[in-house]
């Protein structure tokens, strides 16, 4: 694949998964009720809720960094593939498999850009 096209489908990867990821942990830091509900009714206690917001910000701010911090790049992925398993899992134990959809859909995400991080 030619290096162009590898560079943008990475950039547009990384925005898409930035803005994701962003708006979960702003939402998750903020006390949004739709992410907190959910969040509650999947059985996690409120005070686990703020740690993955943390972390997301954090995650997003290394992935924008570029051609920086390839290494922790790597545990970034890491981090959010874990995420998106465990909201996976989660969601299909306690709410059924319609609402995975959007974990499925970041899954996607999230393993296309990574497989363009490893190619660039």
């Amino acid at each position: 694949m030619n290096h162009k096209v590898v560079n943008a489908i990475y950039w547009t990867g990384i925005a898409l998964t930035s803005l994701w990821f962003g708006t979960s942990g702003i939402c998750e830091l903020t006390n949004n009720p739709l992410v907190w509900n959910i969040t509650l009714q999947l059985g996690y206690p409120p005070h686990f809720i703020y740690i993955p917001g943390v972390a997301k910000l954090s995650g997003i701010a290394v992935l924008l960094i570029p051609n920086k911090l390839n290494r922790l790049k790597e545990w970034v992925f890491a981090g959010m593939f874990f995420d998106i398993i465990f909201a996976f899992g989660s969601k299909l134990a306690v709410l059924g498999a319609a609402a995975t959809v959007d974990a499925v859909i970041a899954y996607i995400m999230v393993g296309v850009t990574y497989l363009m991080f490893r190619k660039r």
